[in-house]
């Protein structure tokens, strides 16, 4: 019989989990401004790592095997473990893949499907396959498949751009002041429809794989392709993009409807996409065909007279949901990816997992869209061309895929034991790890991407100029704690909106003590007044108070 007395601690998971994740959002809030506008760091990347400090690898408050239920007398069943996680990861990526791309729909202004049909089906039709050709190159040639099928298969999973992670680039501080409206639109809307679109390719290579790969024992060649056109083709993407549309109309206009007649509450109104994206998710779920293309392809419809899009412009409902998921999302992988298996694995060895990393950022998605730009109309000149290839990140929708082919590997190559064929046998594991490692690489780089560059861009013409006034006049300047980067970072620009010199000088200028007096120097605000010293301007400290206005948004400085 338990003590009545006794401190009722209940240690469960669920409660530890809870707690972490509350504290950690918490917390996370207080110095999210400051993170994400003003140091340029993603909100996916400071999870990713939070889950790798606080997961199995680090303090273990986050404990994946133990939310399976896969006890044992003699500890944890790894095979049931494994597909149990595998489930959960699956089933969370398509949840947060479907709320993001209904958004991301939702975002793009009237008929925009239809009026970019031209530079999207560049960008969907040959700059997709284009990208998955490379990306299975590089594939075949570091981790040394047994068949280019095999890699096929694998550079499939990482071939389209995630809409989660393309988010970064889109929203935002760095994107008002960088890249222009029909850019960004081009980006929300090559990410959300390229994601469902990866299915043609993987299927491709998958199918192959059944009916042609030398462990084949029925069909061929002829029964892969009917069944990649009638399968792939007709019923999955051509009924999701038809399933899609027709329910996002239906939906826009049973809400007109409700609102003509004031049936509809403001909170009902503003989580309709939301309870859109899930209703999508599910019903294509149960008939097992594209989910995330029709989240996208309904998302958009919803908005297809832009009603609803500027109805909602200055809402904080989704993009606060967005965020929730975002967080949530990549601390589970962080805690979840298997780390071990990158150093310690049979396919492929971290001295050639490191180097394909590197290869696939830069050839995967930059050298096609770089030569594919100029009948792009919304890319309109070389950086921007550069920018749009360089960012193509991968995330979500290629952990989505990972577990696609696991799945199909299981199900359709394997025995009733659950053994796969002995031609796959290593596939399933050269998939896991190969896109679990290229998923790290892309949020790491693309998350530090922007403030390096701006780093490296800005910090050499600011050394140059503490220099050049250090030798004017003996003034001394040293550095001051500044609680933010964006004047730093950002391009002060004119009227007209065109860049200028920053003014603003990270520094305070010290005079130097000359005379026998014994009063140390003290630092002054403002120069002594000559002529070819400019005007020193110290920074900001309350970064908060003044973010609002017009000013600091350029990155002026102050007054």
């Amino acid at each position: 019989m338990a003590n009545i007395w006794a401190v009722p601690l209940a240690l469960s998971n669920f409660n530890i989990v809870v707690a972490f994740l509350g504290g950690f959002i918490s917390l996370f809030g207080l110095v999210s401004y400051l993170l994400k506008e003003n140091y340029y760091l993603s909100e996916a990347l400071i999870s990713l790592l939070i889950g790798v400090a606080f997961g199995p690898h680090g303090a273990n408050f986050i404990r994946p095997d133990a939310y399976t239920e896969c006890a044992t007398t003699g500890g944890i069943d790894v095979e049931c473990a494994e597909t149990r996680l595998g489930d959960i990861t699956l089933n969370f990526s398509r949840l947060v893949l479907g709320v993001q791309l209904v958004l991301a729909g939702v975002q793009l202004p009237s008929k925009y499907l239809w009026r970019e049909r031209k530079s999207l089906g560049l960008l969907l039709g040959p700059g997709m396959a284009l990208m998955w050709l490379a990306t299975s190159l590089l594939v075949w040639g570091f981790a040394g498949t047994p068949s280019f099928l095999h890699a096929l298969a694998v550079g499939a999973c990482v071939t389209p751009t995630d809409p989660v992670l393309s988010a970064v680039i889109v929203k935002g501080k760095f994107a008002d002041h960088n890249i222009p409206k029909e850019l960004q639109n081009l980006i929300v809307a090559e990410s959300g429809a390229n994601d469902g679109l990866g299915y043609p390719f993987l299927f491709f290579a998958l199918y192959l794989i059944k009916f042609v790969g030398s462990g084949a024992t029925s069909g061929g060649g002829g029964e892969a392709m009917e069944l990649w056109f009638t399968y792939t083709w007709a019923y999955t993407i051509l009924l999701s993009i038809v399933y899609g549309a027709v329910v996002g109309l239906l939906a826009k206009e049973l809400l007109r409807w409700a609102v003509k007649r004031n049936y509809v509450d403001r909170e009902s109104f503003l989580v309709s996409a939301i309870s859109l994206a899930l209703f999508v998710l599910g019903t294509c779920g149960l008939i097992g065909t594209d989910d995330v293309l029709a989240c996208f392809i309904a998302g958009n419809a919803f908005t297809w007279d832009d009603w609803f899009r500027l109805e909602t412009l200055d809402d904080s409902l989704q993009p606060t949901i967005d965020m929730l998921l975002n967080v949530t999302i990549f601390l589970w992988y962080g805690a979840y990816i298997p780390w071990t298996e990158f150093r310690h694995n049979t396919i492929i060895p971290l001295y050639r997992l490191v180097p394909l990393g590197i290869a696939v950022l830069l050839v995967r998605r930059l050298p096609w869209i770089f030569g594919l730009h100029r009948w792009v109309h919304q890319i309109t000149g070389t950086h921007q061309a550069l920018f749009v290839g360089f960012f193509g990140p991968i995330g979500v929708s290629a952990v989505f895929y990972l577990f696609i082919t696991l799945e199909f590997i299981e199900k359709f190559m394997s025995d009733e034991e659950g053994n796969p064929r002995s031609d796959v046998k290593e596939l399933g594991a050269t998939v896991r790890i190969v896109v679990w490692f290229l998923v790290v690489c892309s949020v790491v780089v693309h998350g530090l991407s922007i403030p390096l560059g701006k780093i490296g861009y800005l910090a050499p013409r600011t050394i140059s100029r503490v220099l050049t006034e250090n030798s004017n006049g003996g003034n001394v300047y040293y550095g001051t704690a500044v609680t933010t980067m964006s004047r730093w970072f950002s391009v002060a620009k004119d009227s007209e909106g065109q860049p200028v010199n920053n003014p603003a000088v990270l520094g305070s200028v010290i005079r130097p003590n000359n005379d026998d007096s014994s009063e140390p120097a003290r630092p002054r605000s403002t120069p002594p007044s000559d002529a070819n010293t400019p005007r020193i301007v110290w920074q900001d400290l309350e970064p908060i108070r003044r973010v609002r206005t017009e000013g600091s948004r350029r990155g002026d400085p102050l007054p």
